[in-house]
């Protein structure tokens, strides 16, 4: 098992999405920010069940980097409860890895 994290963090728009990814790579939390959508949510808020488009924001990033992430994201994300879920990299290609710690600061 690797130290990697794929975080996953859904957004309302594509600009919240690319300025969380942005900081984050630019502050060394994550190497990578990856962006898909807009896709199609169904969920339920308060009660009633809603209906919205949504952006898909990945960081790669090691775990120990995960508390820091979120704290970022709180600050700059507008969801009063953001999705954000974080999968273990069970393995991952050695230079891939090398080069995710290359690029962060733990």
């Amino acid at each position: 098992m690797t130290d990697l994290l794929l975080i996953r963090i859904t957004c309302p728009s594509q600009r919240v999405a690319e300025d969380i990814g942005d900081a984050a790579v630019e502050h060394k939390l994550a190497a990578c920010a990856n962006l898909e959508g807009p896709v199609s949510s169904t969920y339920r808020w308060k009660g009633v069940v809603e209906q919205a488009f949504e952006y898909i924001l990945w960081l790669k990033a090691p775990k120990a980097n995960w508390d820091r992430i979120e704290a970022l994201v709180l600050t700059h994300h507008p969801y009063d409860v953001p999705a954000m879920v974080a999968l273990p990299c069970l393995e991952a290609h050695d230079p891939y890895a090398a080069w995710v710690h290359e690029n962060t600061e733990v």
